[in-house]
């Protein structure tokens, strides 16, 4: 009986301490993949940290130097896009508000949009500049047209690539009409409405003669705004007639140069060379998505981190 409670003793206390040395290297695990994650949300923290302060053309100091404020606005001009007014104005006002930035760059790739947001960046370009006293330059790259071109004249220079797609300033209106293919189909149209010029310009009426100068009347109009900003940003360096050059054609940049259009040809940092004496610039682009932005600039650092392990 002594025997086997003894052996009963030896037992519980191995599986005491059994059951200890287990908790002992679970607590261990847990605290080694505490350890872990930290370590590693640090590392990314630190990464993604690096990535946003270190915007500039190089890894060396922009001070050394002086820099430019750098903007790129690319794609169509609408709202609700990377090239819109709600998007880019507060990005100009910050970027010229940089008080050790030397001017700003825009950096222009657009065929154009809408009208309204394009004259609203134009303006707010000319307000912000002058509140500012800060010169703004614009380098179009493979298109700087129709509403691009209108943005770009509130600039003080604009420069092109040789082979930039430029001008087009003209102003377009594009619809369908489908009233054959209703008649054909056996539909019948139904609209109900309180005055009388509702429904203009429905795709699924014929055409009238009272629509078409609807038309003309506002398109004149846009077009006008358009001629007057272009005139009275190139006054003086336009070297062609108006009926030439407001007729909606675009040109190459090296064309573009000779009719007055444009003051130069050049590249991003042939411009920051000539126009501001520096090789660097601090991106004040806006991200369509923190989460691409946090993502790609982290993939670059991580890239730089393991070239520097190698």
């Amino acid at each position: 009986m002594s025997d086997l409670k003894e052996q009963q003793s030896v037992y519980n206390q191995l599986s005491n301490d059994l059951v200890q040395a287990l908790l002992k290297e679970k607590r261990s695990e847990r605290r080694w993949k505490n350890f872990r994650f930290l370590a590693w949300f640090s590392l990314i923290i630190f990464f993604v940290w690096l990535a946003f302060s270190s915007n500039y053309v190089s890894s060396s100091s922009p001070l050394d130097g002086g820099y430019v404020a750098l903007l790129q606005m690319n794609g169509t001009i609408e709202p609700g896009s990377d090239f819109s007014a709600d998007t880019l104005v507060p990005a100009l006002k910050q970027a010229l508000a940089d008080e050790r930035a030397k001017g700003l760059i825009l950096d222009i790739n657009s065929g154009g949009g809408t009208p309204v947001q394009a004259a609203i960046i134009h303006d707010a370009i000319l307000t912000l500049k002058k509140k500012y006293h800060k010169k703004v330059i614009v380098v179009g790259e493979d298109f700087l047209a129709s509403g691009a071109y209108y943005i770009a004249v509130a600039a003080d220079q604009i420069y092109v690539n040789p082979n930039t797609i430029t001008g087009s300033v003209g102003v377009i209106m594009k619809g369908f009409g489908f009233t054959e293919l209703m008649t054909k189909l056996g539909i019948e149209r139904r609209v109900y409405m309180s005055g009388v010029a509702k429904d203009r310009l429905d795709p699924f009426m014929p055409q009238n003669k009272s629509d078409l100068e609807k038309a003309n009347q506002m398109l004149g109009e846009v077009q006008q705004n358009f001629n007057n900003a272009v005139l009275a940003a190139r006054r003086g360096k336009l070297h062609a007639d108006p009926a030439t050059l407001f007729n909606g054609d675009f040109w190459s940049g090296t064309t573009a140069l000779k009719l007055g259009l444009v003051d130069g040809l050049g590249n991003l940092m042939d411009v920051m060379d000539q126009e501001f004496k520096v090789s660097h610039y601090r991106d004040y682009t806006p991200s369509s998505s923190l989460i691409n932005k946090m993502a790609g600039s982290l993939g670059t650092s991580l890239g730089h981190f393991i070239q520097m392990l190698g």
